[in-house]
Order: structure tokens, then sequence, then C-alpha cells
């Protein structure tokens, strides 16, 4: 079954991580999927990461969908402009907006005050997630709504319950992830005149190519790293989070999720998803109970 087939999807920032686990699975529910990024085969960003848009469009391919990769600076205007002129000549429509872009991991300089933390990286930090978000929204969501049932996804790190009762480690960061809860918020309010919805979305803690190659493991070996760190056993894939955006975008009934918080963990339960191993982490409920708290890493229970 292929539940998106017929609908077009825009994966702002799917180069690699979440981005990319989401592409794949919106593109095995049948979508067409533009991914956007500015690594290509041809050069890379200031990331300077391997992995490429192209790359990421075959493996939506390979999923069976369609993947188009398309390089694009989101930071700037006219690119974005031009990347929605496009989907509008190619596809007349667009059913679908995952706002992915990142770009800070090796920004961040963690519990360190805003004093002492790198001016120029924050004020990055912010542009890169923040200002990406809404000029690609400014851009693409009147391709959007010009049809009943448009979805938006604003993919972010921590939910609306915990962000609001942690701290996340810089002020910079902090408020780069706490801003795209509310800037969700604000869509819904916006996008409901138009049979729209807007829903912000939560990864577990990843098992990204980044933080892969942090801990010195792949995909095949991960478990080694929880002599490093016993609570990454609660990690997830970024298939994971991608399987429950597409479940949640198949939902005949996904309005009723306009304006709020979820996560992987949660879209997995609601949905009856599992990660490519079968398994169902519930990373959020995790951290509050057993890694907050101090307890000994054990994520039986939890996934």
């Amino acid at each position: 079954m292929k539940p998106l087939s017929g609908k077009v999807a825009l994966v702002a920032g799917g180069t690699r991580g979440a981005g990319r686990g989401i592409a794949v699975e919106l593109g095995a529910a049948g979508a067409t999927v533009y991914v956007t990024g500015r690594t290509t085969r041809a050069g890379r960003s200031e990331y300077n990461r391997p992995e490429t848009i192209e790359e990421t469009a075959e493996l939506v391919e390979q999923a069976g969908g369609k993947g188009i990769a398309v390089q694009v600076d989101h930071l700037d205007p006219l690119q974005v402009q031009a990347l929605i002129a496009r989907i509008e000549r190619e596809q007349g429509q667009l059913d679908i907006l995952v706002n992915d872009i990142w770009g800070g991991e090796y920004m961040v300089e963690w519990n360190v005050p805003v004093w002492e933390h790198s001016l120029e990286k924050g004020l990055r930090m912010l542009r890169l997630s923040v200002d990406t978000h809404i000029i690609t929204s400014h851009y693409a969501l009147p391709l959007l709504i010009r049809k009943p049932h448009g979805l938006v996804l604003e993919i972010t790190d921590g939910t609306q319950a915990y962000n609001e009762e942690h701290y996340r480690l810089s002020l910079f960061y902090d408020l780069a992830k706490t801003s795209i809860l509310r800037m969700a918020k604000s869509l819904a309010h916006e996008l409901a005149p138009y049979q729209g919805t807007a829903v912000s979305v939560s990864p577990g803690w990843l098992r990204s190519e980044i933080m892969l190659e942090t801990f010195g493991v792949t995909e095949a070996n991960w478990r080694e790293a929880l002599v490093r760190e016993p609570h990454f056993a609660i990690s997830e894939t970024p298939r994971f989070i991608g399987r429950g955006i597409a479940a949640l975008a198949s939902d005949p009934d996904a309005a009723r999720w306009n304006g709020q918080s979820t996560s992987s963990g949660e879209l997995a339960q609601v949905y009856g998803i599992t990660d490519l191993d079968g398994s169902r982490p519930d990373a959020w409920r995790y951290m509050v109970e057993v890694q907050d708290k101090g307890k000994p890493a054990n994520a039986e229970g939890y996934r």
C-alpha cells in the first residue's frame, strides 16, 4: 500500500539525519519528495560532511518513491523562491512541508554561558534554525494552502513539555529549539482557515551520522557505544521519526494534531509503528524518568 501516492513533499534540510530518514519514509509511502540542502556531490557546505542530497534522493527512490534533489541554501530567499516555483511548475501542488533545516551541531558550545559562548557562532545558529524555517514557510505555504489538508512538520529537539522544564545546555541552542515549537503553534493558527495542519515533532536520541561518528561506531555495531554512554541504549534510527511522520501524513484525521508538539516515540505508540529493529523507543519518557533522575541506564520498558 502507498498511502501517499500522488502527494508531493518538500523535505527542507534532507541531506542527513532526521531529514534523510523522513524523506526516505515519505518515499516508502509513495510520495514524490523534493530533498534540499547545501551539500551535493559537487561540493560541501560549511558542515564539511560527506552526506549529499543526491544520496538521499536515491534512497527515496530505492524505498519506492520519487526523489528529487535540489541544492538550496534556505537562508537565501531567492533560492527558496526559485525552489517553490520549480515545484509548482513540475508538480502543480505541495502537500507536505518538512522544515528540518538546522546545521548548528558544530557551532554549539555546550554548558557555556552566553557571555562566554561565541557570539558569532550563536547568532549563526539562530539564523540557521529560525530564519531558514521562516523563509521556507513564507514561500512554500501559498502553494501548500491551494488544496485543503496541507501538512507542515516543524522538526526540533525536545517536546513542548520537556523543553518548558529543562535548560537545553546553551542559551543559543535552547532558544533555537524552543523557537521551533512556538513556530508550529503560530503556523497552526494561520493554516487553520485553509484546513491545513502544523505540528512540531522531535526525534529522541538520534543515531544520526554525526552521532555515530562521535561515538566511533556504525549502525551495525552501535551498541558498542554503551560502554562509553550507557543511556545511548534508548537511541533510535532516523527512520523511526520518518515512519511516524509518514503515518501522520497518511492519517485522514491528521488535523487533530494541529498546533501540537509530539515526538517519534508518541507517534509510534499512536500509529503502531516500530523502528527498523522492531523496537519502539520512547526516549523523552526515558529522559524524564531515568536519565534526568540519575538512575542507572536501563531501557527495559522504554523500547
